[in-house]
């Protein structure tokens, strides 16, 4: 197994780490940190975005082109980034609560444009660093800073309200599988389109206290033990399913890309012009 060297794409300055003992979101960054140095992609071509969340810390620790960018609004920056920039690999981080709520709006407008952006999205069930409150990922049942009895709302699927807004690549995986998880990734920043990677990650702290799932290790021996991979799933009995973590590549089709389709536009302009 080829070996990646870290320290070359890290911030080390900014070490230690904010996240908690047995939080998820370091199995994600080093799986992100793997999938680039296999492709090859110079630090330089790289632009991380992120919004406010404990997943959105990750631009602080890589040494790409980062932005730390408001509630919910870094699908809007890396729209703008992408279109000066479409050279660029822009890279996503978010959460559930930062992406499917405050930020649901711009979550499937650009996976209607299809739009060549990959979302790395961090699933913890809650929104960890701004308060334990419900996210529209939470579990029904499940409590939260805003549903101390248990929250009443049936949660998002969160992949397939990707594919239903036209995303060309949507994936889920867990952080027990880190391997599984760094070549989902690497094929998302291949799709030329829209890539969406779920990734269900615990949060022992602010989700995992309350509703008494354990300390980190438990947490993702849970997602290790319940997730069940596509071409499985439809052998498992269905009480079973009810728990289940479908994972695998959901879509993966080949269809117009924005930025692609807006050059082709104004090239047609400018010669529609000169002919004129």
């Amino acid at each position: 197994m080829e070996r990646t060297d870290y320290d070359k794409y890290l911030r080390l300055e900014k070490f230690p780490l904010i996240w908690c003992p047995g939080c998820g979101d370091g199995i994600v960054l080093k799986a992100i940190l793997r999938a680039v140095d296999r492709l090859g992609i110079d630090q330089n071509d790289v632009c991380m975005v992120s919004g406010i969340g404990c997943s959105s810390r990750t631009p602080g620790y890589v040494d790409f082109n980062t932005l730390h960018t408001t509630h919910g609004r870094a699908l809007t920056f890396a729209t703008g980034v992408k279109m000066v920039r479409p050279d660029l690999h822009v890279i996503v981080v978010t959460g559930d609560g930062d992406a499917t709520a405050i930020g649901g709006n711009h979550f499937i407008h650009a996976a209607r444009r299809n739009i060549d952006i990959t979302v790395l999205l961090y699933n913890n069930w809650i929104y960890g660093m701004t308060g334990g409150q419900a996210s529209p990922a939470t579990p029904m049942g499940k409590k939260a800073s805003t549903a101390p009895f248990g929250t009443m709302e049936h949660g998002f699927d969160i992949v397939a309200l990707a594919a239903g807004a036209g995303a060309s690549f949507v994936a889920r995986e867990t952080v027990a599988k880190p391997i599984l998880l760094d070549r989902l990734i690497e094929r998302a920043i291949l799709k030329k389109g829209f890539s969406l990677v779920e990734v269900m990650t615990p949060c022992p702290t602010t989700y995992g206290r309350r509703n008494k799932e354990g300390d980190g290790a438990a947490m993702t021996e849970y997602l290790k033990v319940h997730s069940v991979p596509m071409a499985r799933a439809d052998k498992i009995p269905e009480e079973e399913m009810e728990s289940a973590i479908v994972t695998g590549v959901f879509v993966d089709d080949d269809k117009p890309e924005y930025t692609a389709e807006y050059a082709r536009m104004v090239e047609r302009l400018r010669e529609s012009k000169v002919a004129g």
